[in-house]
């Protein structure tokens, strides 16, 4: 089932948006982001991975399925929202949605992968990041990232060799979520919406060069 955010007006863009690990496509984050961006322009079409939809019938929670399954739905839904759109169309998600979406933007012919909250690597397990595809990358790609992500902050991220085609966009006091700590004078709804002005201006970038 694919959830849609459609412009009133024209279509500039459209964004596959992927839901994160614990999370449904439709959380107070993806129903923010995906509204902020309907209303300037991007069609969004959000859609969950079968672990969190059999979570939404029976309540239960369960961790994410192996990686080859969530590409695997990743590609099904790809090719089901490309029968349906024209123009140039962008994949990405929150967080692990984000991280699969990267795996795959090569494959797929994607226009741009836009990241939300990328997860460099686990909470507490910065030896182990999660970047070895990101330095070979050339798909155009946006990372908006809280600077105090516990998955990946400005300092840990800078050491990292990431591919040219990759642009990182720092959010002040940022956590995983985009949340700014209260004392920066920023609010999480200023915060969204410098990610979703952010994410329009990136991807008008690509299609018009």
């Amino acid at each position: 089932m694919l959830l849609w955010n459609r412009p009133d007006g024209p279509v500039s863009y459209t964004l596959i948006l992927a839901h994160g690990a614990g999370a449904p496509m439709d959380s107070p984050f993806m129903d923010d982001i995906a509204q902020r961006l309907a209303a300037r322009g991007v069609a969004v079409a959000r859609f969950e991975f079968p672990y969190m939809a059999a979570r939404r019938h029976d309540g239960r929670r369960r961790p994410p399925h192996p990686q080859a399954l969530l590409l695997s739905c990743w590609r099904e839904i790809h090719a089901e929202v490309r029968q349906q759109v024209t123009g140039p169309l962008a994949v990405g998600g929150k967080s692990m949605g984000g991280r699969m979406a990267s795996l795959l933007a090569d494959e797929l012919g994607a226009d741009a992968l836009v990241c939300l909250g990328y997860p460099f690597h686990a909470v507490g397990k910065v030896d182990k990041p999660r970047v070895a595809h990101l330095a070979d990358l050339k798909t155009p790609t946006l990372i908006i990232q809280g600077e105090r992500d516990p998955m990946g902050d400005r300092p840990t991220v800078a050491g990292y060799r990431l591919s040219g085609a990759i642009h990182l966009c720092w959010l002040a006091a940022g956590d995983h979520d985009l949340k700014p700590l209260k004392a920066s004078g920023i609010t999480h709804e200023q915060h969204l919406d410098s990610a979703a002005d952010a994410i329009v201006r990136f991807l008008a970038g690509p299609v018009q060069e």
